[in-house]
């Protein structure tokens, strides 16, 4: 598999590459914080991280090296460090896991081509799109992005991340639906593996009435987190609002989250007169969030894409039930009318039936409850951490 890199107490060595890390916060940083101890317990790690902060005192706690990059450096120094970092530490590395397909991809197949070094690269979505959706820049959905024409940065973003997969001798996703995703970017078959996203349970202790006063809105919550980009539909959320508050005068949607959408859904608020029934609460902690979850009555997720959603299984596990739509990685979660509510995309009629319907029956409130601690039950993140490691030990160890 490459130059041998075993540490002076016989362990092997791998060097985790990931664009956020905590005390950020987001789909890789929990990843890598949850996956690094795990493998930390057969093999050194060292991980390379951007980070908004210049030194975190809760590194200590996982137990491996981790190297930051100031993501207040001018743009081409903080990049060039990056690289720099990533090469240097994986010419003393066994293998290279990277969570990024282009700030970290790129430099891991250098140190693949310099060192003999076999990378894995974990995804869990398009990143071209992804950009290309944030910046306005298409109006296509994630799979009809996959056909289209593409040019100028985004072009290259796309070849560039489509590169990184085709050499990586390995790819993990995070469901079926990126595995195809993947395969049709010209990725082998062979190469990919689906190791479905872990969580910890979000249930709390907290009453209803209790969490809706730590959190400071009352009334029938009606609850969505996500990160306020265009595709996670939070604005049809606020448009359907007045015809929620028509079928219940108490409903209150509360939107958990931060991102470059934030004004605009103020302003929609604000200009529908919705000021006392649209709450927009900015970014949370886990924890924090245990207390919306334990506030809210619906949960509603109205994405346009998900590579696969531990948001869902976060909600099902605090015993809230889920309406979501039909897109990426839900179908793989959701069973129809049995543990959750599926509409596609944007679909206004059919979002407000969903939410009227799950509304006035309590039985089928129970049955998505009841149905969605079990389904989450099903995905752990020991159960993810140890499908990972088998995936390293069977590069690492031989004859695993």
């Amino acid at each position: 598999m490459g130059c041998a890199a075993t540490t002076s107490n016989g362990m092997k060595k791998i060097l985790i590459v990931t664009g956020i890390f905590p005390p950020d916060i987001g789909g890789p940083a929990s990843y890598a914080a949850n996956i690094g101890p795990v493998l930390g317990k057969d093999y050194e790690i060292e991980l390379i991280t951007y980070s908004h902060v210049w030194r975190y005192d809760g590194d200590k706690k996982f137990g491996f090296k981790i190297a930051r990059v100031w993501k207040k450096w001018p743009w081409f120094l903080r990049n060039l460090l990056y690289a720099l970092k990533v090469i240097f530490s994986a010419r003393k590395c066994d293998t290279i896991l990277t969570l990024s397909t282009i700030n970290g991809g790129l430099p891991a197949l250098w140190a693949k081509r310099l060192f003999k070094k076999p990378v894995i690269v974990r995804i869990a979505g398009d990143y071209a799109w992804q950009v290309a959706a944030e910046k306005g820049l298409t109006n296509l959905g994630i799979d009809e992005f996959q056909t289209s024409k593409k040019t100028g940065r985004i072009g290259r973003l796309f070849r560039m991340q489509v590169k990184v997969c085709r050499q990586a001798d390995l790819v993990i996703v995070p469901s079926e639906y990126l595995s195809g995703l993947v395969n049709g970017w010209g990725v082998d078959k062979n190469k990919i593996r689906v190791v479905y996203n872990g969580i910890d349970s979000l249930d709390s202790s907290l009453s209803k009435e209790d969490a809706r006063n730590k959190i400071g809105v009352h009334g029938n919550i009606i609850l969505s987190v996500g990160r306020l980009v265009p595709w996670k539909g939070f604005r049809m959320l606020i448009k359907i609002m007045p015809q929620l508050v028509a079928i219940n005068q108490f409903f209150r949607l509360v939107i958990v989250g931060s991102g470059p959408d934030m004004e605009i859904l103020k302003t929609m608020a604000a200009n529908l007169g919705l000021g006392q029934k649209v709450f927009l609460a900015g970014a949370k902690t886990q924890e924090e969030l245990k207390q919306f979850l334990a506030a809210a009555d619906i949960f509603v997720l109205n994405t346009g894409y998900e590579g696969f959603s531990h948001q869902i299984l976060e909600v099902m596990s605090a015993g809230v039930p889920v309406v979501t739509t039909n897109a990426g990685g839900n179908t793989e979660v959701i069973k129809q009318g049995e543990n959750g509510f599926m509409i596609r995309y944007n679909d206004e009629f059919n979002l407000v039936e969903a939410v009227k319907t799950l509304w006035e029956d309590k039985d089928l409130q129970n049955q998505f409850v009841e149905n969605g601690k079990k389904t989450a039950e099903k995905f752990k993140i020991e159960k993810m951490a140890d499908e990972t490691k088998q995936i390293f030990d069977k590069f690492l160890i031989p004859n695993s």
